[in-house]
């Protein structure tokens, strides 16, 4: 069993007297730093200017640039996009990180694949909350919060799990449970769950589903109904009440009918396709593919986004969406 803790098991304290950079804005990086300031933490956001400065100001957050906050901070916080870490943390952080300071991060991504190295004497600790940005800002002003991931991948204080717990409290995470893991284990299981299941695997049965009702000659919109739409009120099931908990809302039809052909559908051949694919994280070669992608240009990584958004489907559900208020 994993070890979990939750409010009661974590000393808040700790934070006190210690100021927090963020460095980056985005859905991450806005939700961390507001939860955390709301909690009481010392934080400010490290940025260069732009729309994100400028977001940042118009929250209240104190802002500065990259290299002025990371130099204030007892902890470094990396929440801009893991591509552009290594660079920002070489040209930026690295030279202001003395012994004593926290480099923490949401994501094992750079520190697994060794992109990044922390120098000795700096603690180096995860805090991964396991929900969009938008998700775990909302869920903490309700009161409540997401479950996290911490670990630890270097110890030079002798305290490190203790401040990386202090943080998941303060970003209401402890309200929900906190759990134990390591980069590895975090790393490599959150890129296959990317891989296989909630954006490769969902991505691709939706366009397939999708591709063969309308080859078959139904309607668009009602496929997309049929695919997509209702893929959320299913979901949401899941969410609450698990696999079984969904059956037990839908018909016994819908039941006869998943239960029996769902494992036709998704099969041993699907199953062997994601082994290759754990695999090709495990041993390094995906983390190898996208960081040469992205060092080559990304022409790549856009062709497939701008396929992606030409597709059938995303102008049938632009109409629809636009149809139910869902967008302007």
């Amino acid at each position: 069993m994993m070890k979990v803790y939750h409010e009661q098991d974590i000393d808040e304290k700790v934070l006190e007297g210690r100021r927090v950079a963020v460095i980056g804005y985005g859905s991450q990086g806005r939700a961390q730093a507001l939860n955390m300031r709301d909690s009481g933490v010392d934080v400010v956001v490290g940025l260069r200017p732009g729309k994100s400065w400028d977001r940042a100001v118009a929250d209240g957050m104190e802002v500065k640039p990259v290299l002025d906050a990371s130099v204030e901070a007892d902890i470094v916080l990396m929440l801009i996009p893991d591509m552009a870490q290594p660079t920002v943390y070489g040209e930026e952080v690295s030279q202001v990180l003395k012994p004593g300071k926290t480099l923490l991060f949401a994501h094992g991504f750079n520190i697994h694949y060794g992109q990044i190295e922390a120098p000795e004497g700096v603690d180096v600790v995860m805090v991964a909350p396991k929900a969009p940005g938008p998700e775990m800002r909302r869920q903490y002003e309700e009161g409540f919060g997401v479950p996290a991931l911490v670990a630890v991948h270097q110890d030079a204080s002798g305290h490190a799990m203790e401040t990386a717990l202090a943080v998941a409290k303060a970003l209401g995470s402890g309200r929900a449970g906190v759990i134990e893991t390591t980069f590895k284990d975090e790393t490599e299981s959150d890129l296959f769950g990317e891989q296989s299941v909630l954006c490769g695997g969902v991505d691709q049965l939706i366009r397939r589903g999708f591709k063969v009702l309308t080859e078959a000659g139904y309607p668009p919109e009602l496929a997309y109904f049929e695919v997509l739409n209702e893929l959320k009120l299913i979901v949401d099931l899941i969410y609450k009440s698990g696999i079984s908990g969904m059956y037990e809302a839908v018909s016994d039809t819908a039941k006869f009918g998943g239960m029996s052909m769902g494992p036709k559908i998704v099969d041993d051949h699907v199953e062997e396709n994601m082994r290759r694919a754990l695999k090709s994280v495990q041993d390094g070669s995906f983390a190898e593919k996208w960081i040469g992608e992205f060092e080559a240009g990304s022409k790549e990584f856009r062709r497939l986004y701008e396929e992606c958004r030409n597709l059938e489907i995303e102008r049938v559900g632009n109409r629809v969406r636009q149809m139910s208020g869902l967008e302007e």
